[in-house]
């Protein structure tokens, strides 16, 4: 059985039925039987290590059930896992058994540890006498090593279907890198105005830690998403619509009370239900965060661009003549992130650095002609630290910015001095479009050669759906603009739309 086969397979439920049984009948039969199928919300792995990864489930036997519980019992359940160096189960290394917990919507999060390095393994569950689709993951190489990664994010449901998704695991990435908007709060039809609907949320805006679970239920049902997740660890983190459009650190952009509380809820519930290690999780606060690195050869810098931000400067959006947004005192990150983030580059001695973030970095003028139009909710807005930042990238071995949230792919350079042609290029930006928001998305090459000439640094767009498909090497990074012509109905298929090949600098660490 081929890799892809595998995949099909394990899409269809069929790898799961071969191999040893996970626990004893008789302690199966002791337990209080669940009226159905808990793992209809697939499995998932994420932040590998040389040693291991993160293991995720969640039991729910009803994921629509209207008290954001998925159809369970309150009380906690025993859920067996299993590990192993083969699709068919026949040479399982590791076996344990983790605890459901009502209180944590019955999700699991198996840290392990104690693996080979740079290998790929095969894991799955089983709960009251039932297995779980088998899902495929894989540590991180301590040899230097090549690595295929994919980059994406945001994915309205109502939007489109997540064909996406499903051409990305066909694409076979040995990692996936989600950075933000895995799922939209708001009510049905509350944000469709480019895109029409074409599936409805479950009713009512996310306000309740209740709402959130549910509506995070309601995407992990998707079965293309569940094939997506099964077939790679990811690395994921959160922008807005985890929470609220565009909030910043305490500051609901709605100004609805009790915002503090919805944010804890939201984040609880974007904890319960991804590939997280328990640490990231710290009361109020969720830490993403954090490295990864691919042996010598990448180290993945995720950043959070929302929790620890100063408001938007000038009521948010896309304005003109804002100039509180130069302000030197305003920051994106947070005096601890920036610490972190500083020290992290200084002290890395990977080939490639890869920032993992969630809004455009690059400058980006909305108005074309005389006159500048900027978007102040992404780093347009925080222009003084975005200058700080590049600075730090430019005593780096190999920066390039991977980033979410713009809709439209990109591809830019980033300049300490956008409005200067002649200067220097510190890293390029690899803007991914959206697997589902907006809609089937087009392609307007009137608008593409105005934005481009408004943006001379900006070298590519385009509006449909899609991915990013990267194959990073010693030598280089080649990534493919991957896209869909249409998501409002099935099947499309996924083509390069852009290449682009970004050769190791001069004065990259041997």
């Amino acid at each position: 059985m081929n890799r892809r086969s595998f995949l099909t397979a394990a899409a269809a439920g069929l790898v799961t039925q071969a191999g040893g049984p996970l626990t004893s009948p008789a302690r199966a039969s002791a337990s209080r039987a669940l009226k159905g199928d808990p793992f209809t919300l697939g499995v998932a792995s994420g932040d590998p290590s040389t040693g291991g990864f993160v293991l995720w489930t969640r039991l729910a036997t009803d994921p629509l059930g209207g008290d954001g519980r998925g159809g369970m019992p309150a009380r906690d359940v025993d859920v067996d896992w299993q590990i192993a160096t083969d699709e068919r189960f026949r040479s399982v290394v590791r076996t344990g058994t983790a605890t459901a917990r009502a209180g944590a919507a019955h999700s699991v999060h198996v840290e392990v540890d104690g693996l080979e390095a740079g290998r790929e393994y095969f894991y799955r569950f089983r709960s009251q006498g039932r297995l779980s689709p088998a899902g495929r993951t894989r540590t991180t190489p301590a040899v230097e090593r090549p690595l295929r990664f994919a980059v994406a994010a945001c994915a309205h449901y109502e939007h489109g279907y997540y064909t996406a998704y499903r051409r990305l695991a066909e694409d076979e990435p040995e990692l996936v890198v989600f950075l933000g908007d895995y799922m939209y709060e708001y009510g049905p039809s509350g944000y469709t105005a480019l895109a029409g609907r074409v599936r409805t949320h479950t009713p009512g805006k996310c306000r309740t830690l209740a709402d959130y679970r549910l509506r995070h239920a309601q995407y992990k049902s998707d079965p293309d998403l569940q094939h997506a997740h099964a077939t790679a660890p990811w690395l994921v983190a959160f922008d807005d619509h985890e929470i609220e459009n565009n909030w910043a650190g305490p500051v609901s952009s709605t100004g609805a009370p009790g915002f503090a509380r919805r944010r804890a809820d939201a984040f609880r519930a974007y904890y319960e239900n991804m590939p997280l290690r328990r640490a990231s999780l710290q009361g109020a606060v969720l830490r993403v965060n954090r490295r990864v690195s691919w042996g010598p050869l990448a180290r993945f810098h995720l950043l959070d661009t929302r929790q620890f931000r100063d408001d938007q400067a000038c009521l948010d959006g896309v304005r003109a003549g804002c100039d509180d947004r130069l302000s030197a005192k305003r920051t994106l990150l947070g005096s601890g992130q920036w610490s972190w983030l500083e020290s992290g580059l200084r002290g890395s001695d990977a080939r490639w650095n890869l920032l993992g973030q969630q809004i455009m970095m690059t400058q980006r003028d909305y108005k074309v002609g005389p006159g500048r139009e900027v978007n102040l909710d992404s780093w347009d807005g925080y222009a003084p630290e975005r200058t700080r930042l590049l600075g730090s990238l430019a005593a780096t071995s190999n920066p390039v910015v991977l980033t979410g949230d713009a809709h439209m792919h990109h591809l830019a350079d980033l300049k300490t001095d956008f409005d200067d042609p002649d200067a220097p290029v510190i890293a390029k930006e690899l803007i991914a479009s959206s697997i589902a928001s907006d809609g089937d998305g087009y392609r307007d090459r009137t608008w593409i050669a105005e934005a481009v000439a408004e943006n001379p640094h900006i070298s590519f767009i385009d509006q449909r759906r899609g991915y990013l498909m990267a194959r990073l090497g010693r030598d280089e990074l080649s990534v493919d603009y991957r896209t869909l012509d249409y998501i409002s109905r099935r099947g499309a298929r996924a083509k390069t739309a852009h290449r682009v090949t970004i050769p190791s600098s001069a004065q990259a660490r041997a």
